[in-house]
């Protein structure tokens, strides 16, 4: 299992970003997003910088937090607020689909 999240962590280029879900889902574990966080705080050599919480949020707190957006930034990841712009930066896998959730309306033609 770890090996198969470190290798996840490890595909996401430069400049893109993921979530701990994420991640877990491109490893083939779609339930083990706190696994993901475990790894990341304990393995050398990642790109920890480029895993963020849901809706692109730095869950990381103090300088480590700071850190982790200057090295992103550094990578040309664009912030929108507090946020990273999902839009831009989300890494998806080559050949997964995401879903976009447009909601459809129906009216009554009565």
């Amino acid at each position: 299992m770890r090996i198969r999240i470190e290798r996840a962590i490890r595909s996401i280029p430069r400049g893109k970003v993921s979530t701990y879900g994420g991640v877990a889902k491109i490893a083939g574990y779609p339930r083990a997003a706190r696994m993901v966080a475990r790894i990341l705080g304990r393995g050398y050599g990642l790109p920890w910088q480029r895993v963020l919480g849901a809706g692109g949020e730095i869950k990381l707190r103090g300088d480590s937090a700071f850190e982790q957006r200057l090295r992103l930034e550094a990578e040309g990841v664009r912030f929108r607020g507090r946020r990273v712009d999902m839009r831009l930066h989300e890494f998806r896998r080559e050949g997964s689909k995401k879903h976009d959730s447009v909601r459809k309306t129906t009216r009554n033609k009565n």
